[in-house]
């Protein structure tokens, strides 16, 4: 495994700007989620670092050493796109055995049953090595699709929203598959996806794209709890932040424009007046839809509540966060 080193990347398709400026290390061993909506840039600096383009600006670094002039197969890279890539009239063997019959690689027949075997096992398919491709459910078509990258060992793994195509347990279940295949192979990851719960559940550190810009980068839990803008709060955390004018409790510190307030961080008690719009029983928890004069606010509270759509009911900010006009924090 190796670091993976970012120096000013910039990227633009026609007058489209795909990346402007990126910096940015991915530690060794280090599992990295970059977050954003389509058109962030996202697939964009995996295509960059797997050298599938070519940047107009910048340096790419791995293990310390350029790449940027290096080829796809001189840079040893894998990645996993989000349709599964396999070949359909091969058995999930064969599949997993293609990248090391290839001439790059031609591994010694012994070493790549060997290889298959292990990772069959670690992704938990090893019964369905003699199956066909076509004969797999969808979770473990993208296993086998996962697996064609684990089999070579390579110095960093790029994954492009490999779980979206899945519906939402096998999303879940692959999410912790995903982290123990990390854990255990202690391999470098780069993961991109616009879904929030993989990034906080799966990262030891996300950068968030805007616009082709890196705005923050650090652990799951400093971007949630101290993110720089309006835009990085709003793009971790379920349900998402509130965002109001800054006087909507009442004085608000000079500068500030908007107070963010995480669900969680409404307090119910006392405060200002607000109506509960709707309830919403998620089990382990619940979350009330207020109205507090024209702001709809969403907070969370205990899962067995007697609150119902219609009650009236105080409540006040607890550690809000501050925005200027630019959105950025105060």
């Amino acid at each position: 495994m190796a670091e993976v080193s970012l120096v000013g990347l910039t990227k633009s398709y026609g007058t489209n700007r795909a990346l402007a400026d990126v910096s940015m290390t991915i530690p060794d061993g280090a599992f990295v989620v970059l977050l954003g909506p389509t058109g962030a840039g996202k697939t964009t600096t995996l295509r960059l670092i797997a050298g599938l383009d070519r940047p107009d600006a910048g340096d790419i670094r791995i293990a310390g050493a350029p790449v940027t002039a290096d080829t796809p197969a001189q840079r040893d890279v894998a990645m996993v796109f989000q349709q599964y890539s396999l070949y359909p009239h091969l058995t999930v063997r064969e599949n997993l055995a293609f990248p090391l019959r290839s001439p790059v690689l031609n591994w010694p027949e012994a070493e790549i049953t060997r290889k298959v075997g292990e990772v069959a096992e670690v992704l938990r398919i090893a019964h369905k090595l003699d199956n066909k491709a076509t004969q797999l459910s969808g979770g473990e078509m993208q296993r086998v699709s996962i697996g064609r990258a684990l089999v070579r060992n390579p110095r960093i793994y790029l994954m492009d929203e490999p779980l979206s195509s899945l519906d939402a347990k096998l999303r879940a279940d692959l999410r912790i598959e995903l982290k123990r295949i990390h854990a255990e192979l202690g391999a470098t990851f780069l993961y991109v996806t616009h879904d929030q719960i993989e990034a906080m559940t799966m990262a030891t550190h996300v950068g968030v794209l805007d616009a082709g810009r890196l705005v923050q980068f650090g652990t799951p839990r400093e971007i949630y709890e101290n993110p720089v803008s309006a835009y990085v709060a709003s793009r971790l955390g379920q349900p998402r932040i509130n965002l109001l004018p800054a006087d909507a409790f009442g004085p608000a510190p000079a500068g500030a424009v908007q107070i963010g307030l995480r669900p969680e961080h409404v307090r119910i008690g006392e405060g200002q007046p607000a109506t509960v719009r709707r309830v919403e029983r998620l089990g382990d928890q619940t979350r009330l839809h207020l109205t507090m004069g024209p702001h709809e606010i969403v907070t969370l509270t205990d899962p067995h509540t007697a609150l119902a759509a219609g009650a009236q009911i105080s409540i006040r900010p607890d550690t809000p966060l501050w925005f200027d006009a630019s959105g950025n924090r105060t």
